[in-house]
């Protein structure tokens, strides 16, 4: 199958790339300069300015499946106007974008997956999320709800759509966890604000298997939760990251502190998502790591190998 990938040398996107490739199918990548970066495993780099329209004819040339992970990370800056509107851009109009690449192409691809989030339920305290629950409020909520009505409609040009609203990525090679550490590691970490807040969190395996599972799986439509079964609210993520360092994790961050460092963005922090992977349970999906303790546990092992 040969594949194009929209945000290739992000968390996923590299370790979505390697499995893939490892499966013996051919990835394509776009990003703002043809050259391939050292590592990305990758058959064919294409330059394509994601605002200024469609992707090149020649990225789309005979591709089978398209995965989309491009995005500004939610979390690179504090929220000003024009970061909220970097954040909804490149998602949204790089989205649109892609779409019209797939109608001009000579030939459609079978699937299109396009990354979302769990952010679209906004923040819904203890109340149980599935495929079918509403839309939340807020802005990142509004971003994912826009996100998703353009990816869907690759819908009008025949194409399968799925829409993967990934939760937080736990991986060895960076993203949250990789800011989290710290403080951890000197055992000075703790709980955010009461704690009780949920926390949507996924193993990177199970992320890539997901996105693999979903462009191979032709039942497979709409959105599909992208976090772990064993959910976990922050108080007991924070008491688990703990003991598989071995530290104590005894000293709350208070909300008002977190909120004045960080503005509106400290709603990622805050807002409770208890997020249930109905679709992927439901079409056949085995989670590699279902519970947090042995996911952190063998993240935490990846990490210490190479910091060695």
């Amino acid at each position: 199958m040969k594949v194009l990938i929209t945000g290739a040398t992000g968390l996923i996107g590299r370790a979505l790339c390697h499995a893939l490739t490892e499966d013996g199918h051919r990835i394509v990548g776009v990003s703002r300069s043809s050259r391939k970066p050292a590592g990305l495993e990758v058959a064919e780099m294409h330059e394509w300015d994601s605002q200024a329209g469609p992707p090149p004819e020649a990225a789309l040339d005979q591709v089978d499946a398209v995965i989309n992970l491009a995005g500004e990370p939610i979390a690179a800056k504090r929220w000003s106007d024009q970061q909220k509107k970097a954040i909804r851009d490149s998602r949204i109009v790089t989205t649109r974008n892609l779409v019209e690449g797939m109608r001009r192409a000579q030939r459609q691809p079978q699937v299109f997956v396009s990354s979302s989030a769990v952010g679209y339920y906004g923040n819904r305290g203890d109340q149980q999320l599935e495929e079918t629950s509403s839309p939340g409020r807020g802005f990142m909520s509004e971003v994912c709800q826009e996100w998703e009505r353009e990816a869907a409609r690759a819908s009008e040009l025949g194409i399968r759509v799925a829409l993967v609203r990934t939760g937080v990525v736990l991986s060895a090679d960076g993203g949250a966890l990789e800011k989290m550490l710290p403080p951890f590691k000197m055992g000075v970490g703790g709980r955010l604000g009461s704690g009780k807040q949920w926390f949507p969190w996924i193993h990177i395996d199970d992320i890539v298997g997901i996105f693999k599972h979903t462009i191979q799986n032709s039942q497979i439509n709409g959105p599909i939760n992208g976090a772990a079964p064993q959910g976990a609210t922050n108080a007991e993520f924070t008491r688990e990251l703990g003991r598989a360092l071995h530290r104590p994790a005894f000293l709350p961050v208070p909300e008002f502190a977190l909120r004045a460092l960080m503005g509106e963005m400290a709603n990622v922090l805050f807002d409770s998502q208890r997020v249930i992977p109905a679709a992927a349970l439901a079409s056949g999906y085995e989670f590699h790591y279902p519970q947090l303790g042995p996911a952190l546990t063998d993240v935490l092992n990846d990490s210490a190998k190479m910091n060695r």
